[in-house]
């Protein structure tokens, strides 16, 4: 690089406005990180990151590998530590601190992960209508016998159990938005166990129940018996991130402030 070439580039850097420079930096200490369930993305969050954001947090919505915006990397090798890899790096990467990490159902087995692996970076987990799993155990230890036959010609993807009704979006135009966005589930992602070691005291955990389903009802059972702060959002389906933005909100932030 000669001299006019390091001068120009060199003024680029005093162009960007202080704003964009600093908005990571002074936002960090009031930081979401939403982490999506199985066939989901992060886009999913769409609605309910700007009402988190209007209160002065920043939130991050990565996507996991082989789904949403990231559906291009599905392939049989990805699992469930896959995923957990995705937000231990995120996270390392963007240099978070005090984060409160959110999974939505399957999500719940990524944050328990990353939880292990990184917890001195966490001020809370928040399993929102999510699996609670036990150390050893993993998603389809909680779930009934699938049916035997269901052939694929590609066994290790699993299809969307349901559409955007089956998540209880009821609403014409945001069923029509989730169904075109709705992904094949890597398999190994459900199949595979997750370490815990973490006692309950180690980290500070909440549980908002969204729907009477018989395995997060278990969830939710053993969340208030371990004495977790609960909550319940039980007019808006599993996808209640999407169906009732606003409720949701309210919940992570009223939960918030007791922090």
């Amino acid at each position: 690089m000669n001299r006019k070439q390091f001068l120009f580039f060199g003024s680029l850097a005093f162009a960007v406005p202080g704003n964009l420079l600093g908005a990571s930096k002074r936002n960090k200490s009031k930081c979401f990180v939403l982490v999506h369930g199985a066939w989901h993305g992060g886009w999913c969050w769409k609605k309910v990151t700007p009402l988190l954001q209007a209160n002065g947090y920043s939130v991050y919505t990565p996507t996991l590998t082989g789904l949403g915006d990231r559906s291009h990397l599905l392939h049989p090798d990805v699992t469930l530590d896959t995923h957990i890899n995705d937000i231990v790096s995120f996270i390392e990467f963007e240099d978070l601190k005090n984060v409160i990490l959110v999974g939505h159902s399957y999500a719940g087995m990524v944050i328990t992960g990353v939880a292990e692996r990184i917890s001195s970076r966490l001020s809370s987990l928040v399993y929102l209508d999510a699996f609670l799993p036990e150390n050893g155990k993993a998603v389809v230890d909680y779930l009934p016998p699938a049916p035997q036959e269901q052939p694929s010609v590609e066994p290790w993807r699993v299809k969307p159990i349901t559409d955007a009704a089956g998540f209880g979006v009821s609403d014409a135009h945001d069923a029509e938005w989730v169904n075109k966005r709705l992904c094949d589930q890597p398999l190994r992602t459900l199949i595979q166990p997750v370490k815990t070691t973490l006692q309950d005291k180690d980290i500070r955990r909440v549980f908002v129940q969204f729907t009477q389903t018989p395995w997060f009802s278990e969830a939710a059972a053993r969340a208030q018996k371990k004495q977790f702060f609960f909550y319940q959002l039980l007019t808006g389906g599993h996808d209640a991130m999407i169906t009732k933005p606003k409720e949701l909100a309210d919940i992570l932030l009223k939960d918030k402030a007791k922090m």
